[in-house]
């Protein structure tokens, strides 16, 4: 009766065995598909973001509500990029599950990050520029654009160790959504499974280095129009300052934290060579 329902979802075991597959699938997609798709998770995640900077410009929403409803928001972001189909690179940490499994090589494991992060920049990048010329900002009385002035500044601050262990615990749960995800039967079943831990990282103040890719970008585009806010300035070496310990921490979360715990407790013993 669960299957005719659609209530059933498959075993952690299971799943594991899902992301391996997934993993290898991923790593050898052909290179335009890569980009395509990177490129599609990057914007995704900008929109996700764009949801979030406006539902965080209502001064009106206290700081808790506010933080879960932004975070809610922003859930867009990943429920697009694993029920419309990209390529994201803080969920393709996961593919650590194949390599350390031995279905797909080293290289081929840094190739897709490399091709996916890049083209993720892309994508958010993109967007952000969309975002800047739609005057889409200027709504509230400019309090979308002070609020994402804000919201960069606040990013390109961080200490680097801050910004580090922040996004480890950032990662942790964006893969535990993308695990949880692939738990699912149904459409449904997945966009539930993102929404809560999606939410959890967003409103607990984590770092996301795609979801960087855009607020980053965007405020400083839009500080020129903002110099009160500006004592911090945002800055395209910020940017990358920023992006650095966030993507290791991405990695060391998503990899080292959720996709090689999982490994050891399914698949050390039987590793597959590399075909």
């Amino acid at each position: 009766m669960a299957e005719v329902f659609g209530f059933d979802a498959y075993s952690p075991k299971e799943i594991a065995e899902r992301v391996q597959t997934v993993g290898v699938a991923k790593a050898r997609l052909p290179l335009l598909s890569q980009l395509t798709l990177g490129v599609l998770a990057g914007g995704f995640i900008g929109l996700g973001s764009l949801s979030y900077t406006l539902v965080t410009s209502d001064p009106s929403i206290g700081f808790a509500a506010g933080r879960l409803l932004g975070g809610l928001a922003f859930s867009l972001g990943l429920i697009l990029v694993v029920v419309a189909g990209a390529e994201l690179f803080t969920g393709n940490n996961l593919l650590v599950m194949a390599w350390a499994d031995r279905r797909i090589t080293g290289v081929e494991l840094l190739r897709n990050w490399l091709i996916i992060y890049l083209a993720n920049f892309a994508g958010a990048l993109g967007l952000a520029c969309l975002v800047y010329f739609s005057g889409q900002w200027q709504m509230h009385d400019n309090a979308i654009g002070a609020n994402a002035v804000k919201i960069a500044a606040a990013k390109v601050a961080i200490p680097f160790w801050e910004a580090f262990f922040r996004a480890i615990l950032c990662n942790i749960l964006v893969c535990l959504a993308v695990w949880l995800a692939l738990a699912g039967r149904s459409v449904t079943d997945r966009i539930l499974a993102v929404i809560f831990p999606v939410s959890a990282f967003v409103a607990a103040g984590f770092e996301h280095s795609v979801a960087n890719m855009y607020f980053i970008p965007l405020g400083i585009l839009l500080q020129q129009h903002f110099p009160v806010l500006g004592a911090t300035a945002v800055s395209w070496s910020g940017l990358l300052e920023n992006l650095v310990p966030v993507t290791l921490g991405n990695i060391a979360g998503g990899g080292g934290m959720v996709a090689a715990v999982y490994h050891l407790v399914y698949h050390r013993s039987c590793p597959d060579q590399v075909k």
